[in-house]
């Protein structure tokens, strides 16, 4: 029987953040599709369970401890999972955090750096490497490969007391249009993901409060929180072989919150 399209076994991606959340979502989409997962995340705790989690889906899984912000951390991450793995065919840039949420005058010099560091410096950083080894790739033969960054439906509406954060993400989604022309010619696709209100560690305190899911929830035409599973497919869909031709997009996934 020929191999279908979206069956990614042989294939190998890198999912940072990938410990919880949307990237753990992503991370066993890809794995229930045959694909080996490595997954980089600064808690232990949270790694060993994912670890488990992904494991039971009968593919290879690497945990490592990296923090995105550290250049030469990650570095130092990506080579040891080339050594382990052989390969990476995917890597979903989906390490974030957020910010204290404040108007931009009052933001202190120290928390913009601290956001920009991790989701955008954390993201190049990522990208950086391996869209070298998927060029590196190419030039020996063996063309292909996805580039994915995680931004936020931040980047699309004004994000108020969010300036830094929506920053980042709004800059993610130009990267990876830059990426998705830059790496046609290797065979290598690049888009960005852009997720609404979604339950995650990072939301949990805001989607709790009364005051804010009673605002915001009924502008969600589907009534609901967006969940980690909901990221399972489209991450799947990027890994596979019918994605070849879909480059530099924006997946909105947000239940049609933006266009309401």
């Amino acid at each position: 029987m020929a191999k279908s399209e979206f069956d990614l076994s042989g294939k190998v991606a890198l999912i940072t953040g990938g410990n919880g959340g949307i990237g753990l979502g992503m991370a066993e989409g890809l794995a229930a599709a045959g694909c080996d997962v490595v997954i980089w995340g600064t808690k232990a705790e949270k790694n060993a369970v994912a670890e488990a989690e992904l494991k039971a889906f009968g593919v290879r899984v690497l945990v490592q401890r990296v923090d995105v912000s550290d250049e030469a951390a990650v570095s130092a991450g990506f080579a040891t999972a080339l050594h382990e793995m052989g390969r990476i065919d995917g890597c979903f840039a989906n390490a974030g955090v957020n910010q204290v949420n404040a108007p931009l005058h009052e933001i202190p010099t120290a928390e913009w750096k601290r956001v920009i560091g991790i989701n955008l410096d954390g993201a190049f950083y990522t990208l950086r490497a391996a869209a070298g080894h998927m060029v590196q790739r190419a030039k020996n033969g063996d063309p292909g490969g996805r580039l994915v960054g995680m931004a936020s439906t931040a980047a699309i509406h004004g994000a108020a007391g969010a300036t830094a954060y929506a920053a980042t993400k709004g800059a993610m989604v130009c990267v990876i249009r830059a990426l998705a022309v830059e790496m046609a010619r290797y065979g290598v696709t690049a888009n960005a993901i852009l997720p609404g209100w979604t339950e995650t560690d990072l939301t949990a305190a805001r989607l709790a409060d009364p005051k804010f899911s009673g605002a915001v929830l009924p502008r969600i035409p589907v009534r609901r929180w967006g969940k980690r599973q909901d990221f399972a497919g489209i991450a799947a869909y990027i890994m596979s072989d019918a994605s070849t031709y879909h480059s530099g997009d924006s997946f909105v996934i947000d239940g049609a919150y933006t266009i309401f």
